[in-house]
């Protein structure tokens, strides 16, 4: 072994009850080094995340045992009782943890499991290389809050895609008052690619984002600058600040005005 390896190593791990109820738990983590041999096919009673660092081959995967073509840096999905196994044919090395927990539920509806893509490739493999550094790092260190902050690292960076970008672009035009063909026309995309775009990365609708967004944009210029709450509506798309009233109302459970009494924590306009 190239005395600059990392040795293959693994840690398994019982979360107690305290730490079940954070949501998403890890349940063991390490480093291994395949040969190009096959592994012994299987299905897992959890979640894993496979991160490849170096080699390449095939990952069978699901009932029908389809061979996904593999190349590092490559990200593998393997899902609680679906069938997968390891073909290398090459030295295969890799990082590993499994989890499970309540969250996954979640983590599924916004796409960050998605059992269909099994194996998803990085052209810059630094953001998930330091993520499952530091997932790797904290498994031993006996703090759970920490580790499942650094699940959620690697999930997100794992799954950052274009949909993200879409999602940002369209926060950033919300404040504009525009049909939803228009928002799309706006970005180049068909209604269908922007609602399946968004949906993938916020688990929502193209309205209710831009909805959000504006209230939010809405909270901090009601929190930090003096703006009548008509101006405050007509700078986040309402031109009618009675209908915005009775929508900030509803969705934030007080008036504009109440808020920007009691929602800034600056000390230039706060109740406390």
């Amino acid at each position: 072994m190239d005395s600059c390896e990392v040795p293959d190593w693994s840690i398994y791990l019982t979360p107690g009850a305290i730490e079940r109820q954070l949501g998403l738990f890890c349940l063991g983590a390490g480093e291994q080094t395949h040969g190009s041999e096959n592994t012994r096919e299987r299905a897992l009673g959890c979640h894993a995340l496979v991160w490849l660092k170096e080699g390449r081959g095939q990952l069978l995967h699901g009932p029908d045992r389809h061979l996904h073509e593999v190349r590092a840096p490559t990200m593998l999905w393997l899902f609680p009782g679906v069938l997968h196994g390891y073909q290398p044919t090459t030295r295969w090395r890799q990082a590993w943890t499994l989890f499970s927990g309540s969250a996954v539920d979640a983590l599924t509806t916004l796409g960050h499991l998605d059992v269909s893509r099994p194996v998803r490739r990085f052209a810059d493999p630094r953001p998930i290389d330091r993520a499952f550094s530091r997932l790797l790092r904290v498994s031993t260190q006996h703090n759970p809050v920490q580790l499942t902050g650094a699940l959620y690292d690697v999930i997100a960076a794992a799954t950052t895609t274009t949909g993200d970008d879409v999602a940002t672009q369209l926060a950033e035009l919300a404040s504009t008052p525009m049909s939803v063909q228009a928002y799309a026309s706006e970005l180049g995309l068909t209604v269908k690619e922007l609602r399946d775009a968004v949906r993938r990365t916020t688990g929502s609708t193209p309205h209710e984002l831009v909805l959000t967004t504006r209230l939010s944009n809405a909270k901090v210029l009601l929190a930090e600058e003096d703006l009548p709450v008509a101006a405050v509506a007509r700078r986040v798309g309402y031109d009618d600040p009675a209908y915005f009233t009775r929508l900030f109302t509803a969705r934030v459970g007080m008036s504009p005005g109440a808020f920007r009494r009691s929602g800034s924590l600056s000390g230039r306009i706060s109740s406390l």
